[in-house]
């Protein structure tokens, strides 16, 4: 069998993820991309392939950690809640749900927003 990198690895499982999930209009997906230098989200509604929102850590002024990325959560959050949008679907982009990436879906639902 074929060595693959931890990147194709998550790729493989983001494919398998977004085969089961879309984002809509009344309930848009919640995308989560990590680099090793920042965090960045977008909520996409899938229907029509537009991003309604997007945000990173450069956004917030937060640093690259869990608390950074938990303030980040809270920031796409007040912004959904503006635009009258109270629930979403979360895409973890094939990440394992812990650290930053759940501290962005704890810093969310702190603020309201429904997964």
């Amino acid at each position: 069998m074929k060595n693959l990198s931890r990147n194709q690895i998550r790729l493989h499982r983001k494919r398998r993820i977004r085969a089961k999930i879309s984002g809509t209009a009344v309930m848009p997906r919640l995308a989560v991309f990590r680099s090793l230098r920042n965090v960045s989200v977008q909520v996409i509604d899938d229907s029509v392939g537009k991003t309604l929102f997007s945000g990173s850590l450069l956004d917030t002024k937060g640093k690259n950690g869990v608390d950074g990325a938990k303030e980040l959560g809270k920031f796409i959050a007040e912004k959904c809640k503006a635009a009258k949008i109270e629930s979403i679907v979360f895409d973890r982009s094939g990440y394992k749900y812990h650290g930053k990436i759940k501290a962005v879906a704890e810093g969310a639902r702190e603020s309201g927003l429904k997964f």
